[in-house]
């Protein structure tokens, strides 16, 4: 099989290209995609509890802990003790803040405005239906699970429906 026709070169290549293109726009405001996310994922109004950050993004504790710590000496965040839990602490967003998540927010809305507007509403929804079996496949360990393959090599996979 050629690099071109894997699906997961495709799916790299494309995150990687992505990647670089938010990383490159959030050095303009000396920030990272990485912290732009956090931002993004931080309740506006309330904060959010530090433990409840990396699971909801997929991240590990430690690059968290790192890019809290950055955030926090670049004045977009602060820590507070959370009321309802003596023991964890909330990260809420300091004005400075909001501000940089409403520009995030702009970035990741112009993205897709661009994209939307280059693909038909058919093309869309078939990128959206791969990236769905494609997740779901993964989540149900279904890529490697030795049950799956048949005695003449075959691999059977449940159709999503």
């Amino acid at each position: 099989m050629q690099k071109e026709e894997s699906i997961d070169h495709h799916l790299r290549a494309t995150w990687q290209a992505v990647s670089k293109m938010y990383n490159e726009e959030a050095a303009k405001h000396n920030s990272t995609m990485a912290m732009a996310f956090v931002l993004l994922n931080i309740d506006y109004e309330n904060g959010s509890p530090s433990t409840s950050l990396g699971p909801q993004m997929g991240m590990e504790a430690t690059s968290l802990s790192r890019i809290l710590k950055s955030m926090e000496d670049k004045g977009v965040i602060y820590r507070k003790k959370n009321p309802e839990d003596g023991r964890g602490v909330l990260i809420k967003l300091t004005d400075y803040g909001k501000e940089k998540r409403a520009f995030a927010k702009q970035v990741v809305l112009r993205f897709n405005e661009v994209v939307k507007a280059n693909l038909t509403q058919e093309q869309l929804e078939g990128f959206f239906d791969v990236t769905r079996v494609i997740t779901n496949l993964i989540s149900e360990n279904a890529i490697f699970r030795s049950d799956r393959i048949k005695n003449n090599g075959e691999i059977s996979v449940r159709k999503s429906g």
